[in-house]
């Protein structure tokens, strides 16, 4: 038996007194640039604030980050960071060590610890993360847990909340550029044995610390620095990263005169220009 030919979509709507619609490219385009939302506007969205602080932001009535931090609020919710900063990067960090003879295992993100028990060992894990728009905000969390994913989604989570403004400029005796490549004074960071020292650097010098502090550095926006460990082993990752962080914390607890934020180039969080 032979099959038979169906109509085609124009002949159908001939008979029904319609007309088929031609779109062009361009039309087509528009419609899909449309119905397309941004991640900010999806999460405005889903978002429902439980804070007075994340309702004003919601609402629109705060629409900087600077009105937050400079006011010293306490930010309970990631999502207000999410909205503001959309820009924002995150790295983890290597603070724990696979097994391997001799103490010679491989570097991890992930820390993991066994607690003794009746029913057997109960292993859990501890990892931290760092945030920044590599333009003078930065921010430093941790998280623990039973399974590796929720570690590591807690502490991106924490980082959000603990988000800094740090100030930058050149402070070099060696540069004098005056502009926002390094920090604009030496500063000291403590975490429990550890003390560490950061010092302005010329242009071109680079980042001299360590690799993990290095990553805290460029998501922080600063390109050339000088680092020292005045006390305590450079072994303890975590006191050693906490060290870093609590020096950049400190960049912005000194009063500058004015004439030495002029000479320096100083700079307090992002660049408005950019």
């Amino acid at each position: 038996m032979k099959k038979e030919k169906l109509p085609d979509k124009e002949e159908t709507l001939k008979g029904t007194g319609q007309e088929a619609e031609i779109l062009t490219e361009e039309e087509v385009k528009e419609e899909k640039v449309a119905v397309e939302k941004t991640p900010v506007e999806v999460l405005k969205e889903k978002w429902k604030p439980k804070t007075v602080l994340g309702k004003k932001v919601l609402s629109g009535e705060i629409n900087d980050i600077d009105m937050i931090l400079d006011e010293g609020h306490k930010i309970l919710e990631a999502e207000i960071v999410e909205i503001l900063l959309p820009e924002l990067e995150n790295d983890l960090l290597m603070v724990g060590q696979a097994r391997g003879k001799f103490g010679g295992g491989q570097r991890r993100v992930f820390k993991q610890t066994q607690q003794k028990t009746k029913e057997g060992n109960k292993p859990s894990f501890v990892t931290y993360a760092v945030i920044g728009n590599k333009n003078g905000y930065v921010g430093l969390g941790w998280g623990k847990s039973k399974e590796t994913v929720p570690a590591r989604e807690k502490a991106v989570r924490d980082a959000k909340l603990e988000l800094r403004k740090i100030r930058r400029g050149c402070g070099s005796w060696r540069c004098g550029c005056g502009t926002p490549h390094s920090i604009p004074f030496t500063v000291k960071g403590k975490c429990g044995s550890v003390e560490m020292i950061l010092k302005p650097a010329p242009k071109g010098k680079g980042l001299i610390i360590e690799k993990e502090c290095v990553k805290i550095l460029k998501l922080a926006g600063i390109k050339d620095v000088f680092a020292k460990i005045k006390k305590g082993k450079g072994n303890s990752k975590i006191n050693l990263i906490r060290a870093c962080f609590d020096a950049l914390k400190k960049l912005m607890l000194v009063k500058v005169n004015p004439n030495f934020s002029a000479r320096v180039g100083l700079m307090e969080g992002k660049i408005k220009n950019e």
